[in-house]
């Protein structure tokens, strides 16, 4: 029977899914609501899975030792790695007058944001406050002053307002070390046609990608591990102490791929696969692996060379704890910011990942 008829991740599957992961608030160290719907929903497709001393949500898929070729008896398994935090933002200080002030958590810009609601999970409730750049209405005087003549908004110039008094935001678990993030309200996924809009498409499009994975690859050739990889925003914490721990191969990352014009990349249905990034060369043998997998389902890879960037792989490379790795990703617009990808980019990355699955091991 065809895959169409049996596979039910489409794009409507896919933006429900991503719509209700986007929902779901985690800054790079505070990830619980993420970790309680993966958690939840692993659980109900009955497969094996736990959650390690790193916050690291993995997933193993077991080989089919029966139908295993013997001559690939002790390779190691196969690892494809989505992180599950977002950016956003961590408080530095508590005012008298109930403002925050707050510093960047991960790569984010308070003018990508603008002035509005954003959340701040306290320990013990998560209040709401105004991201704020100060009034208009101003002379040179005034500090933010200077923002209206041409010069971006620095975390230093911008605050959270709450209007709560010191003991409330101590009552919630409001402190420093608090994180910030954009307000749910703010955070709902909007469809564009066969694009999908939306604040932390980076990296909760993976999760679902993850998801589908773990819904549809069963008695694979060699073992698989699906690993949601806490704190990649912050460097990939979560990544190193797993691969530090197991023993693998190949490490896949699953990854948004930034749209702009000094990169050969479009934006469409078609994935994209890194040759290099800043941390420093992806392994050329993998990546050809992943390109047969793709063309024996007809799909095209674009290939690029990029800065500014890293992922679970090139840093667990650099690092020495996987000898082969490789980022496969989907075109996006507006990278850590409102972001936009096309729902079939992100389906493909699935379906190619699939494809690679099903002819490993390959190793050479």
């Amino acid at each position: 029977m065809a895959e169409a008829e049996t596979d039910p991740w489409d794009d409507d599957l896919f933006f429900d899914t991503i719509a209700e992961l986007v929902m779901r608030h985690s800054p790079s160290g505070v990830e619980g609501e993420v970790n309680d719907y993966l958690l939840a929903r692993l659980g109900e497709l009955g497969v094996e899975h736990w959650q390690d001393a790193a916050d690291n949500i993995v997933v193993r898929i077991a080989a089919d030792a029966a139908g295993a070729d013997a001559s690939q008896a002790g390779k190691g398994p196969l690892v494809i790695t989505a992180h599950k935090d977002e950016i956003g933002g961590i408080v530095k200080g508590v005012e008298q007058n109930g403002r925050l002030a707050v510093r960047a958590l991960g790569g984010a810009y308070p003018w990508v944001y603008g002035e509005g609601v954003v959340d701040l999970l306290g320990d013990r409730a998560t209040i709401s406050g105004i991201l704020s750049f100060g009034s208009r209405h101003v002379s040179h005087e005034s500090p933010q002053k200077v923002q209206q003549e041409g010069t971006a908004v620095e975390w230093e110039r911008a605050w959270v307002e709450t209007k709560l008094t010191p003991l409330a935001l101590q009552a919630a678990g409001i402190r420093p070390g608090t994180r910030m993030v954009v307000g749910k309200h703010r955070k709902r996924p909007f469809r564009m046609g066969d694009h999908i809009a939306s604040y932390t498409l980076d990296n909760k499009a993976s999760l679902a990608i993850l998801l589908a994975l773990a819904d549809q690859v069963k008695s694979p050739p060699i073992d698989v591990y699906l690993v949601a990889s806490a704190k990649e925003e912050v460097g990939a914490i979560g990544a190193l102490y797993f691969t530090q721990r197991q023993q693998m191969d190949q490490l896949i990352a699953l990854e948004i791929c930034p749209l702009a014009k000094e990169y050969p990349l479009v934006d469409g249905p078609a994935p994209a696969l890194f040759s290099q990034d800043s941390y420093g060369l992806y392994d050329e043998g993998l990546n050809r692996e992943i390109i047969a997998a793709a063309q024996k389902i007809n799909i095209p890879l674009q290939l690029a060379a990029i800065s500014g960037f890293g992922s679970d792989a090139s840093i667990a490379m650099k690092f020495g704890h996987v000898a082969r790795g490789a980022c496969l990703a989907f075109p996006t617009e507006n990278t850590h910011g409102y972001e936009i990808a096309h729902l079939g980019a992100i389906r493909n990355c699935y379906k190619v990942l699939k494809s690679m699955i099903a002819s490993s091991p390959v190793s050479k």
